[in-house]
């Protein structure tokens, strides 16, 4: 089964949304599943796990997750304590604004995570109570719908990623790149492989070679950590890295194909148009205009 696309259907020109303070049970969390959207996923309580690109983090209260957009990810509450969590979603677009310090970028925690693959921060508590009231406030005037409101959310939300970012800027690259990761370490390995070279043979028999491990357990621990069979995950990851290609290189679509690990165009084209909706060329050519 390939990730799921979460589709959002509000306002074009106002791209956010929040769930606020929502508790979650196991039947009804999204399988795997990636937005275009950025996200920011506040746990006020309860605990459960979070399945973040290549990453298994355990989920509790005062953790806040940075999720870029493209990002495969996937929760799970814990049956016997499920959390509650807060969750935002916005475009890259909507947090940007004009700004009077060059340097500064509100998604320059988001720039981090992606670059780093970290995508968890253990909040300070005098930063949590910041966020949880933000959070509040948010809510509030997105239910109460005065005039303004639009700006008023746009603006807190600007504060809470200063925030954010100013505690970032704070840690050492140690400890924002803090291995949060729980699962067996030859799983650890074959996600962190996979993800640093999707174009590789990532087949069953090599990943379950390389684990030292049969492959029926591979492929059962690898679907029950991950939610996804290797194959739909294998691909899911290539298609991430060819629309990247797309968007930001002039190659042809054949030579993006080929680099990331397709070997017949036809099927290339197949898996494109399944994970996104349109064919290789059509989003390049969007790309390229927007």
């Amino acid at each position: 089964m390939n990730p799921y696309r979460k589709p959002f259907f509000g306002d074009p020109l106002f791209p956010f949304e929040l769930v606020y303070h929502d508790k979650k049970n196991p039947a009804g969390e999204l399988p795997d599943h990636l937005h275009d959207r950025y996200e920011l996923v506040y746990v006020h309580k309860g605990c459960g796990t979070f399945f973040i690109d290549k990453t298994f983090y355990e989920k509790k209260p005062g953790d806040l997750f940075i999720i870029p957009g493209n990002t495969i990810h996937r929760s799970a509450p814990d049956e016997a304590n499920p959390y509650v969590t807060s969750a935002a979603f916005f475009s890259p677009a909507f947090a940007k604004t004009e700004s009077l310090d060059d340097s500064y970028s509100p998604l320059r925690s988001f720039d981090s995570s992606r670059k780093h693959k970290s995508y968890k921060l253990e909040l300070p508590e005098p930063l949590q109570a910041e966020f949880e009231e933000l959070l509040k406030r948010m809510d509030l005037e997105l239910r109460e719908r005065r005039l303004g409101y639009r700006e008023a959310v746009r603006l807190q939300l600007g504060e809470l990623l200063l925030r954010l970012n100013r505690y970032a800027a704070t840690l050492s690259p140690e400890d924002s790149s803090i291995d949060h990761g729980v699962g067996p370490a030859w799983m650890k390995e074959a996600l962190r492989a996979i993800d640093e070279h999707p174009e590789q043979d990532a087949s069953l028999a090599e990943m379950s070679r390389r684990s030292a491990v049969t492959p029926p357990h591979f492929s059962r621990v690898f679907k029950q950590l991950t939610g996804m069979n290797l194959t739909d995950y294998v691909n899911a990851k290539r298609i991430i890295l060819a629309k990247e290609l797309l968007a930001n290189s002039d190659d042809s679509v054949g030579l993006i194909a080929e680099r990331c690990g397709f070997n017949s165009l036809p099927h290339f084209h197949r898996v494109f148009k399944a994970f996104t909706g349109m064919s290789p060329a059509a989003y390049k050519k969007s790309s390229h205009l927007s």
